[in-house]
């Protein structure tokens, strides 16, 4: 059926052959081993062991045990039918501190996983940066100190000479958005900073550590297929049905500013917008930007990547009514939003995943039209898309999970209904492939198709493990 449904549950819609269908996973949510093999702390080893932080108490010490366990974990994505499989290189375990030589046992590490990947014929997506700096760094100022940016062009230099000649894509970045905004403005993530300047000196240091990185891989890397990419969680933002029509565009376009515009500006175009600009005159001046800068940020990349899980909701605050959490991502003394503290995000209507997110496979396909429309040249990969949902539970052998299923159903739907309306979509990566560390919520929201039983790390394929291969095998949809 391909009615075009208006509640995206259409089936037996088919991918063309050159589709590539993967799952994602990110290296401290998943790895654990801590402390060994010369891996040095990071901000989020710190972030997690101090009190209050993270729900439960809980850290990454340990996680998946997938350090430990990547034999069997690749032979689980070999089952699966992964094509793909998107991992992030966690930088102190290359790097202790963060500068000098690498480590070579880390680097054996990645070595191993990207031939195991090879060998099962399943297509190696590296992320260079998934939130993990090591806390030498932080020490020195993290992501608003210029210098970090060139500490990670030097790490891209390494990473680049010892898994180059195999890694078929890189990834510069994972959510600067993250980094910049909930790292060193609400203080929810790692490092746990709230201060509206650091984060946008963040913005513009990681927009110089993709440009920077970008261009120490192109140096060293000697695959000649490879292809460069960042991935941004582009938000779709839209205007509150309770607010008049200018309340409505103006707070649109102060989030699209902060949240979309001050990395695919930089990035893509090589300017910051000049309301971004302008909005935030009174946070900071923006004279860390140096001449020079805007060129080094803006490299040619193959292939953006797409992470996706929500829209949001927002209208300007009249001044009176109690606000909404502008984060939405926890209790914070801070803002996410540095410069735009007067813009409310509103309640949106559900169904919700147990995050409190709304599900909208309708925002995400017209995330990709205006990210298509945008930038038409641009392939677009999804590199994230999934579902916590509360009831994951493991009874005769079975993880029944029909929440989850339904909700990959209708963002496949919709991302098919994308690519028939012109956008040049390359692939899509689940998240995640496990259950895992999920940062300030710890170890109770799960978003994998794979069960993890955290005491014994047993793994379960759940049953949206079950439906996802049957689309992979089949390209189709399934009922």
């Amino acid at each position: 059926m391909t009615d075009g449904s208006p509640d995206y549950r259409d089936s037996g819609l088919e991918f063309p052959a050159d589709f590539v269908f993967g799952s994602a996973t990110a290296s401290y949510q998943i790895e654990g081993a801590a402390h060994e093999d010369g891996r040095g702390p990071s901000i989020w080893d710190t972030f997690s062991h101090t009190p209050g932080k993270i729900v439960n108490g809980d850290t990454g010490d340990v996680a998946d045990d997938h350090y430990h366990r990547v034999e069997s974990d690749l032979d689980l994505m070999a089952e699966l039918g992964l094509e793909s499989y998107r991992f992030s290189i966690a930088w102190p375990r290359v790097q202790a501190e963060g500068t000098g030589a690498p480590n070579d046992k880390g680097l054996a590490f990645y070595g191993r996983l990207v031939d195991g990947l090879l060998e099962r014929g399943i297509r190696p997506i590296a992320t260079l940066y998934h939130w993990d700096l090591p806390q030498a760094l932080e020490d020195l100022g993290g992501w608003t100190n210029r210098d970090t940016a060139y500490r990670f062009a030097d790490y891209a230099h390494h990473v680049g000479e010892a898994l180059g000649d195999r890694v078929a894509m890189w990834t510069t970045l994972n959510e600067p958005w993250c980094s910049a905004y909930l790292g060193y403005g609400s203080g929810v993530h790692a490092p746990g900073v709230t201060s509206g300047r650091a984060a946008l000196t963040a913005v513009h240091h990681l927009n110089l550590a993709h440009g920077l990185g970008l261009t120490a891989l192109r140096s060293s890397v000697t695959r000649p297929d490879t292809e460069y990419s960042a991935t941004l969680n582009i938000h779709m933002i839209r205007g509150a049905d309770d607010a008049d029509v200018d309340s409505q565009s103006e707070a649109v376009r102060r989030i699209d500013a902060l949240a979309n515009r001050a990395f695919t500006g930089p990035m893509l175009l090589g300017a910051y917008p000049q309301d971004l600009l302008d909005d935030t005159a009174n946070v900071t001046d923006w004279q860390f930007v140096r001449p020079g800068d805007l060129e080094l940020i803006n490299q040619p990349i193959d292939v953006l990547g797409v992470n996706y899980y929500s829209t949001v909701t927002v209208k300007m605050w009249d001044g009176h009514a109690p606000r909404s959490n502008a984060d939405g991502h926890g209790v914070s003394t801070g803002s996410a939003w540095p410069g735009s503290e007067n813009v409310e995000f509103v309640q949106q209507a559900g169904p919700y995943t147990a995050m409190g997110w709304n599900i909208a496979p309708d925002g995400f396909e017209q995330l990709l039209i205006d990210l298509h429309q945008q930038f038409p040249e641009l392939p677009l990969m999804i590199t994230e898309n999934g579902a916590a949902f509360d009831g994951d539970e493991v009874v005769d052998g079975r993880v029944h999970d029909p929440e989850r299923v339904d909700y990959l159903r209708r963002h496949f739907t919709a991302a098919h209904r994308a690519m028939q309306r012109g956008v040049d979509l390359r692939g899509y990566q689940v998240w995640s492939l496990l259950d895992n560390f999920e940062w300030a919520y710890g170890y109770t929201k799960r978003f994998g198709i794979v069960h993890v039983d955290y005491e014994t790390q047993q793994r379960t394929l759940k049953d949206s493990a079950h439906w996802y291969r049957e689309l992979i095998s089949s390209r189709r949809i399934p009922q």
